[in-house]
């Protein structure tokens, strides 16, 4: 869904990039409150296995395919600001170092994919979570649920877009109907993904997802003959690996299937670029600004080898998010450390 230079005319650009960059800032700041010492370094992981299965394009139907968005997933794992900073990480490596999503359009991607498909998910998580047993299973379903709706809501969010700055003269009903169609579809790839990465995660270190939190099962007491949940709860929960292990195997993970997986990837065009072509939106496509990037198109320039060139340019793409993602959120905790004035604990007894 990475929306490329000229589908969106100037003036619409613009004002998603003032919404995008308004969304970020508030983000950076709701991101300090949900990173800490344990988790802001998974953050910057998260960044980077999206972009790994990003790069895992599978076959939907008719010639289509479909990848993982990412909003749902980092959502999850790491919070709902932090996960909108997790997606907007990854689209800009990709608009910058790989052609992938136009730099006028970041904006639009960032609003679309990072922000549309976060807070939606995020909100369905809860609402489900909310009605749900209390058990690790329920953050399991609720993710796929979450995941399945993200998708077509981004779909719906492009459309709109598309509806207010469009540069070609399609029929709204025609593109509304094929977004939404296809991408409905997309989004069962994008739940059975984000479905099965959150329940990896919670079975070696629950207390790591953020969307997770809350859900011990506690003591219940009979006061007056009615059960009440003591304050405490019945068990500590049991990490069964280190920190250091769990991001070393995620990083691995992520440079196995961006540098070997990848190039077993459906090679049928995504679907927006399906209906973008169908429809006749990609007829006032821009080249990209950065086409000439020694990365353009997820290959190294001169390495003639489609095997070699994918797969090296899959890990480059890794190791660049992970440093990149890691600076970021490095960056937001310590400002969080230094907002923390003893100004600010003053009368709280800590």
């Amino acid at each position: 869904m990475h929306v490329p230079d000229g589908f969106i005319d100037a003036p619409t650009s613009a004002v998603a990039g003032v919404v995008a960059a308004g969304a970020l800032a508030v983000s950076v700041r709701g991101a300090r409150r949900e990173l800490d010492e344990r988790t802001a370094p998974l953050a910057g992981l998260v960044a980077a296995f999206i972009f790994a299965v990003q790069m895992l394009n599978f076959p939907v139907a008719a010639g289509t395919s479909g990848h993982l968005l990412g909003g749902a997933l980092a959502a999850i794992l790491v919070g709902p600001c932090t996960g909108v900073l997790c997606v907007s990480v990854v689209l800009l490596m990709q608009g910058v170092l790989f052609a992938d999503g136009g730099l006028t359009a970041l904006g639009v991607n960032i609003t679309d994919m990072a922000i549309v498909t976060t807070v939606v998910s995020y909100a369905v998580f809860r609402g489900l979570l909310a009605v749900l047993p209390r058990k690790r299973r329920s953050v399991t379903a609720a993710s796929f649920v979450a995941a399945l709706v993200s998708v077509p809501a981004a779909a719906l969010a492009f459309t709109l877009v598309y509806a207010v700055g469009g540069t070609t003269d399609v029929a709204l009903d025609k593109v509304a109907t094929a977004m939404i169609g296809v991408h409905v579809l997309i989004g069962i790839g994008e739940a059975v993904i984000t479905a099965l990465t959150v329940s990896a995660v919670i079975a070696v270190r629950p207390d790591l997802v953020h969307g997770a939190r809350g859900l011990r099962q506690r003591l219940r007491l009979r006061v007056n003959g009615a059960l009440v949940d003591a304050p405490a709860p019945v068990t500590p929960v049991t990490a069964r690996t280190s920190r250091r292990t769990l991001w070393v195997t995620g990083l691995v993970t992520s440079v196995v299937l961006a540098g070997f997986v990848s190039f077993y990837a459906s090679a049928n065009p995504d679907g927006l670029e399906k209906v973008a072509h169908d429809k006749g939106i990609d007829e006032k496509a821009e080249k990209h600004a950065a086409a000439g990037s020694p990365l353009a198109d997820y290959g190294v320039k001169d390495v003639s080898d489609p095997r070699l060139s994918g797969g090296l340019a899959g890990v480059i793409g890794v190791g660049v998010t992970v440093v990149a993602g890691s600076a970021v959120f490095w960056a937001v905790r310590r400002r969080r450390g230094a907002d923390v004035s003893p100004a600010s604990t003053a009368g709280t007894g800590v």
